[in-house]
C-alpha cells in the first residue's frame, strides 16, 4: 500500500510539473511594427549585409555588420565589419568605425570579414566571422576582382575563396575594441557538414556550455545544399566537438541566429529560407526541431506610408533580445542595386 501511494503521489507531482512545463508557444505574429525610415541602415558608397546588437555599458546600443564597397560579388573578398550605434535597437544607427578586414598573406582570414555576431561572456566581447584565404598561392588584388561575377566553375580562385571559408572569433574587454583575434578558426567541418564552416550563431545554455550553430555543405549530396550543425564547447573559443545530429538538413537554409528562451526553457534559431524567414527550436541545444509556430515572416516589408516591396534578397535574419524578450528582428535587404539593413521593432507578447 506505501509503495502504491508512494507511486501515486510521483505520478501526480510528475504530471503536475509536465503541465507547468513551458511549451513552444513563441510567435511572432501580428508583432512586427511597420517600417520607417529611422528602421533603415544604409550608405550611399557601401552595401550592407545584416547586423548583429549588443547593449553596451554605455547604455547605447553596438551594431556590428558587414560593408563592402557597391559591387556585391565582392563580399567574398572585400567585406569588412563595422561597428555604428545607436540609442535604440530598431535606429537609427551611425557608424562609428571599421573593426575588422581581411589580414592578408599568411593568416587563415586573409580575405574579407563578414557575417558578424557580438555575444558578451564573462565580461568580455567576443566578435565571431568568417573569413577565408588562397593558402600560398601567390595573388593580386586584381586576381580576387577579376572573380567577380564568376561562377565557381569559371574561376577556380572564387572556388577556393569559396572553399577556404572558416569561422573565428576576435575578443576584447571592452566594446570599443582594440580585437584580439585567434591565430585559428575555432572549428572545422565535420560529420553532418563538409567543406565550409561559416555564418555562426553562438549561445550559453543553463548548463554553462557554449552551443555554436555554423552552417556547411550537406554531405553526399550533389545539388547544392547546406544544412545547419551545432558544436557545444565549455568555452566561448573552443575546442567545440561537433554533434553527429544536424540542426536542420530537411531544406536548404542560411543565417542562423539563436538565443535561449528562459521563460519556455528552450532554445530558438532564426534563419532564412529563401522565400521566407523561419524558426526552429530545441530543449537541449542538440536535438532541433520546427518551431510550432514555424514560418515567422514573408519575403516581403510593409511600410509606414503603405507600401509593401518583396525584396530580391532578404536574408541574415537577428532577433535582439533585451530582458528576455524579442525587441528588434534585424534584415539584411538586396533590392535592386541597393543593399541595406532594416530593423523590425517587435511588439511585446500580449
Amino acid at each position: 500500500m506505501k509503495i502504491l501511494f508512494a507511486l501515486t503521489a510521483l505520478l501526480t507531482i510528475t504530471t503536475k510539473v509536465a503541465s507547468q512545463s513551458p511549451g513552444d508557444d513563441l510567435s511572432f505574429k501580428n508583432r512586427f511594427d511597420k517600417v520607417t525610415g529611422n528602421n533603415i541602415f544604409k550608405d550611399p558608397d557601401y552595401y550592407h549585409w545584416g547586423g548583429s546588437i549588443i547593449k553596451g555599458d554605455d547604455g547605447k546600443y553596438h551594431l556590428f555588420y558587414s560593408r563592402w564597397q557597391k559591387d556585391f560579388a565582392a563580399w567574398l573578398t572585400f567585406s569588412e565589419i563595422a561597428h555604428a550605434t545607436s540609442d535604440s535597437p530598431n535606429g537609427p544607427w551611425q557608424y562609428q568605425e571599421t573593426v575588422l578586414k581581411g589580414r592578408g598573406k599568411g593568416h587563415w582570414d586573409a580575405i574579407t570579414a563578414h557575417n558578424p555576431k557580438i555575444k558578451k561572456f564573462e565580461g568580455k566581447y567576443y566578435l565571431y566571422y568568417i573569413a577565408t584565404n588562397l593558402g600560398d598561392l601567390d595573388y593580386t588584388e586584381k586576381d580576387l576582382y577579376d572573380t567577380h561575377g564568376k561562377s565557381l566553375e569559371e574561376s577556380p580562385i572564387r572556388k577556393a575563396l569559396r572553399n577556404n571559408q572558416r569561422t573565428g572569433v576576435a575578443i576584447s574587454n571592452s566594446i570599443n575594441g582594440p580585437w584580439k583575434r585567434l591565430d585559428e578558426p575555432i572549428i572545422e567541418p565535420s560529420g553532418p557538414i563538409t567543406t565550409i564552416t561559416v555564418n555562426p550563431a553562438i549561445e550559453k545554455g543553463e548548463d554553462g556550455r557554449h552551443y555554436l550553430i555554423v552552417k556547411g555543405d550537406k554531405p553526399n549530396e550533389k545539388r547544392f545544399i547546406r544544412n545547419q550543425a551545432i558544436a557545444i564547447s565549455d568555452s566561448p573559443v573552443g575546442p567545440f566537438a561537433m554533434q553527429p545530429k544536424p540542426v536542420i538538413d530537411y531544406l536548404d537554409t542560411e543565417d542562423m541566429s539563436m538565443w535561449y528562451d528562459r521563460k519556455r526553457g528552450r532554445f530558438y534559431g532564426i534563419f532564412h529560407a529563401h522565400q521566407y524567414i523561419g524558426l526552429v527550436s530545441s530543449t537541449d541545444g542538440t536535438d532541433w526541431e520546427k518551431a510550432k509556430n514555424f514560418v515567422v515572416l514573408k519575403k516581403e516589408l510593409s511600410f509606414k506610408e503603405g507600401e509593401t516591396i518583396k525584396p530580391n534578397r532578404m536574408e541574415r535574419p537577428f532577433v535582439y533580445i533585451e530582458d528576455g524578450e524579442p525587441k528588434t528582428l534585424c534584415l539584411a535587404i538586396k533590392k535592386g542595386d541597393e543593399s541595406y539593413t532594416v530593423f523590425l521593432p517587435i511588439r511585446s507578447e500580449k
